[in-house]
């Protein structure tokens, strides 16, 4: 594969996609308070975001920006980047409607068009942690932090890849393991067209600490009885037994 085929491969998927995901991402807007995933865990319950007033905050991969939305409202000086102009157009509709003004940048966030050590959060929920080289966006995260600056993302949890199958027709995560772990990294799926790239802990506790960051943080997210989500690869009765959804928190040193 080309060093950038999948840069461009996953911003075609998106600029696709973007139409399935406006109403969701305005739900997003509209929210009293953050809720997180697939689940949509209450930020109540999960306790992922430091007190960001005053924060330089970026939103790696934001999509609609819903959580440059929440950051900015609570008092974040935020930008958001995307892969998608399609997504960042839902999001400059959404910054109108409801009076909320940040840059929007369209760029890859392998390669952002900003100066070393300009912020103090860089977030990402299945955004550049999911559809970037963690190779190259987590050095990308750490060069734009300032010393004392948190990474904050959310993704797939390890144990959900291992046991999704490799068709969606198939049905969802099982109850053993379907692929190995050694040498996670790549995920392309026969049924769908975006290239996804996970990492097991010891490649994501290297990497982090490789590239200047200490890992405060591992939160497994448990969703709460009773809660519902859109997407078919897990059930609510499997992620009540196993983590589907992991958050990492690290410092950059």
């Amino acid at each position: 594969m080309n060093d950038d085929d999948y840069v461009t491969r996953n911003r075609a998927v998106w600029d696709m996609e973007a139409e399935r995901y406006e109403a969701p991402g305005h739900r997003a807007w509209a929210a009293d308070a953050p809720r997180w995933g697939i689940w949509g865990v209450a930020e109540s319950d999960l306790q992922l975001l430091p007190d960001v007033g005053g924060l330089d905050a970026i939103e790696l991969g934001c999509g609609t920006a819903y959580i440059s939305a929440w950051l900015a409202r609570r008092g974040a000086r935020v930008v958001g980047i995307d892969n998608s102009q399609v997504q960042l157009s839902n999001a400059r509709r959404f910054q109108r409607e409801f009076g909320l003004d940040f840059p929007l940048i369209h760029a890859d966030a392998e390669r952002v068009p900003l100066a070393d050590e300009s912020f103090d959060l860089a977030i990402s929920e299945y955004g550049a942690c999911l559809w970037c080289d963690p190779y190259r966006w987590i050095p990308e995260a750490a060069r734009l932090l300032r010393p004392g600056g948190r990474l904050i993302f959310l993704t797939n949890s390890v144990l959900t890849m291992l046991c999704m199958p490799e068709l969606e027709a198939d049905g969802p995560a099982q109850d053993r393991l379907l692929r190995n772990y050694f040498g996670m990294h790549e995920f392309r799926w026969p049924d769908d067209p975006g290239i996804e790239f996970h990492l097991g802990y010891g490649d994501w506790i290297r990497l982090l600490r490789g590239t200047g960051f200490e890992v405060e943080d591992l939160v497994e997210v448990r969703p709460p009885e009773g809660a519902v989500t859109g997407h078919p690869y897990v059930t609510l009765e499997w992620s009540r037994r196993w983590p589907c959804e992991e958050v990492w928190k690290a410092i950059k040193t």
